[in-house]
């Protein structure tokens, strides 16, 4: 998977061009993730005009959308699907985008993510992507869209393009035949456009005595995060392939419509 040139658009990644087992790889242009896309300026950005995009699924929470909507180019779908609904709403968790309004104060940020808190809060957000009724729902549409040709080119997306997508990208191309090296890969690669993205809000939070290792927990991604989602399929399921069978109710037929369609 290779990043694409994109001025309006943070952390714009095609998942063309992964390896897959076989000596296959995914075909270009036709699935992608990104950030949000509540900047995106066709005309200032014509690498992002010409990729064609017929569908945008928004993973982000109702607040999220509502302060930063989506900009899609004419004639696009978009589709919203809220991965953290379930989770946000009966006020297991923050929504993780909330996060960052924490780094406003280094004692708040101390006080609830210091000492490890943050990591644990992860891996809580990211085994609900697994197991909670609107994630299911969220990856359920994904693999639905992108299993269809009518879809045409799909971009995916929360806030910045890391988590919620993460995951997406994950089951995606686990479904495809890649190795648990290329997954892991693929979703760490997303750091340094994310810590790019974030560089201000970092550099603030430090320079007013906040813990540069609180940031990090809540911009960057680790093998930790993506590690819970997947022994929480484990556990659960036993194997991707079960965890979309039967958790996201996935028929079989869409899974090999899917890899038929993607796989080159």
């Amino acid at each position: 998977m290779t990043a694409t040139p994109a001025t309006s658009v943070a952390n714009l990644r095609d998942l063309g061009g992964t390896p897959l087992s076989g000596g296959r790889s995914v075909r270009p242009g036709l699935v992608l993730r990104s950030g949000q896309l509540d900047r995106l300026d066709l005309d200032a950005d014509p690498a992002v005009a010409a990729l064609g995009l017929r569908t945008v699924i928004d993973f982000r929470t109702d607040a999220e959308r509502a302060d930063h909507p989506d900009r899609v180019p004419p004639g696009t779908r978009l589709l919203v699907a809220d991965v953290l609904a379930d989770a946000v709403h009966s006020g297991r968790m923050p929504a993780a985008a909330q996060l960052k309004d924490l780094l406003r104060d280094p004692a708040v940020a101390e006080e609830h993510l210091g000492g490890g808190k943050a990591q644990v809060l992860f891996g809580g957000v990211y085994r609900s992507f697994v197991h909670s009724g609107s994630a299911q729902a969220a990856y359920r549409l994904l693999l639905t869209e992108a299993a269809d040709p009518a879809a045409g080119p799909l971009l995916f997306h929360c806030t910045a393009g890391k988590d919620r997508t993460g995951w997406g990208a994950t089951v995606v191309l686990s479904l495809l035949g890649a190795d648990d090296e290329t997954l892991m890969a693929e979703y760490l690669s997303v750091n340094p456009a994310v810590k790019q993205a974030f560089a201000p809000m970092i550099e603030g939070f430090t320079a007013a005595g906040g813990d540069p290792d609180i940031a990090l927990a809540l911009i960057g991604v680790f093998p930790s995060y993506l590690g819970a989602a997947l022994d929480e399929v484990e556990s659960r399921y036993g194997s991707m392939e079960k965890y979309v069978r039967e958790g996201l109710g996935v028929p079989d037929g869409t899974v090999e419509a899917l890899r038929a369609r993607l796989r080159a």
